[in-house]
Parts: C-alpha cells; sequence; structure tokens
C-alpha cells in the first residue's frame, strides 16, 4: 500500500457542464477512488484549499503525489512548488497527468518549457508500449487505443526520458512521447499523456492500471535515504 495525494486544480468541473458530468466529484475523486481500489491510500487536495492542500505536513505523510492541472498553472504559489519539488528530490513520486506538462512543479524538477503541439478534435490515439519490460506497463495489451482524444504532438520540450515507456499515434498523423520517466534527486517522476478533461478516460480500466502500476514504481523504495546527500562523512581509508 502506497500513501498517494491526489492533487487537481478541480476548475474545469465547476466551470464546465460538460466536464461535470464526466467527473461529477473532480477528477481528483475519480483517480482517488481507482488508486483506492486497487489498495492504495489515498486523500485528495485541490488549488481552492489553504496552501492548495499541501501543507508541509501533508506532504511529509505522501509517498507519491499526482497532478493535474491546465487552467490555473499560474494560479499555484511558488512556495508550495518549491516545497512539492523539495519533496519529490528528497525520495517522494511524482506522477504528472495529461496537461499537467505545462504545470509549475513538471516544469521546475525539468528545467524546461515542456512545450508541445495540440488539437482537440475527438480524434483516435494509439498508445503503444514501447518498453514492456517497464513495471508501469505490467497486465497491459501492446496498445491503449482511446477512440477519441485530445493529439498532443511532437516536438516535445523535455529532456530525454531516463526511460520512454509509451509513444502514442494520433488518428490525424501526429506521434508523441506519451509516458516518459525521470530521476530527479531520490525522487521518481512520470509524465502520462491520456486524460484531458472532457473525456472519460481516467474511467478506463487500462488506465487505471497504467496510473495503479506508476504509482508503485515511483513510491520510495527501502533504504532510498541511504545516499543522502550534504553529509559530513569520515573517510573509509586511511589519510
Amino acid at each position: 500500500m502506497v500513501s498517494v495525494t491526489v492533487w487537481n486544480e478541480y476548475v474545469h468541473e465547476q466551470e464546465d457542464e460538460a466536464v461535470a458530468e464526466v467527473y461529477p466529484d473532480g477528477i481528483h475523486a475519480t483517480i482517488a477512488d481507482a488508486l483506492a481500489d486497487r489498495g492504495h491510500e489515498t486523500r485528495t487536495a485541490t488549488l481552492q484549499e489553504p496552501e492548495h492542500g499541501l501543507t508541509e505536513s501533508v506532504l511529509d505523510d505522501t509517498e507519491v503525489l499526482t497532478w493535474w492541472g491546465h487552467a490555473a498553472h499560474d494560479e499555484v504559489d511558488d512556495e508550495i512548488v518549491e516545497r512539492v519539488a523539495a519533496r519529490v528530490r528528497d525520495g517522494m513520486g511524482l506522477l504528472v497527468l495529461h496537461s499537467a506538462h505545462a504545470s509549475k512543479p513538471f516544469q521546475r524538477l525539468l528545467g524546461t518549457p515542456c512545450d508541445l503541439t495540440w488539437r482537440e478534435a475527438g480524434e483516435r490515439e494509439r498508445c503503444w508500449v514501447v518498453d514492456p519490460g517497464h513495471p508501469i506497463t505490467d497486465g497491459l495489451d501492446d496498445s491503449i487505443v482511446i477512440e477519441e482524444a485530445e493529439m498532443y504532438g511532437e516536438p516535445f520540450g523535455v529532456p530525454e526520458p531516463d526511460r520512454l515507456v509509451f509513444t502514442s499515434w494520433f488518428e490525424g498523423g501526429e506521434v508523441f512521447r506519451s509516458g516518459c520517466c525521470y530521476r530527479r534527486g531520490r525522487g521518481k517522476v512520470f509524465y502520462f499523456r491520456p486524460g484531458h478533461e472532457t473525456y472519460p478516460i481516467y474511467h478506463r480500466d487500462d488506465v487505471q492500471r497504467v496510473l495503479g502500476n506508476a504509482v508503485e514504481w515511483a513510491a520510495p523504495t527501502e533504504g532510498a535515504d541511504a545516499h543522502a546527500g550534504n553529509r559530513n562523512v569520515e573517510p573509509r581509508e586511511s589519510i
């Protein structure tokens, strides 16, 4: 069991009836319920809460943080952004979902603008498993087919992933690196592209399986503090 905090800016669901029909309790509730069904301990946090729901005590209690944002990236307080980034560097896992490619924490940790091309035309996406040995792909077929999706296309302004798990092809012809793994300090970061707010993508069992697998992959491992930095150490050999 992993302690997961599911963060969502929770703007579209409160302002757009079409989104509210797909996610009546918010995207965060759907993801949190799916992860709880897979045995994880979940809590939710949203932009509107004090400190965006990400107090020091909450983050200290969080092994993996999932992040969904789109319309209100700029409203996230920079102090909270640095707090999240510091926790990742200290070992907390981070799952960055869909339009959160433009979120402040992801950009802060990767050091690039994370920009891309996009088109919203309800087109077909085939998300190919390109690293079938990776634990995030456990239990999946060779691809995830989503009949209606928002297109994200290359070039994707991110550093070369440590491991690329998924690559998407879209009906309009574009391709995209849809599942990117990184390490930042002692923490693991996974970017997963599918999940536009007007489509029921987070209700899908295969997508929920990816999220569950990613939580287990990103969780801190036993002994992760053994190589913690900034320590005054005694020599191991005679000087």
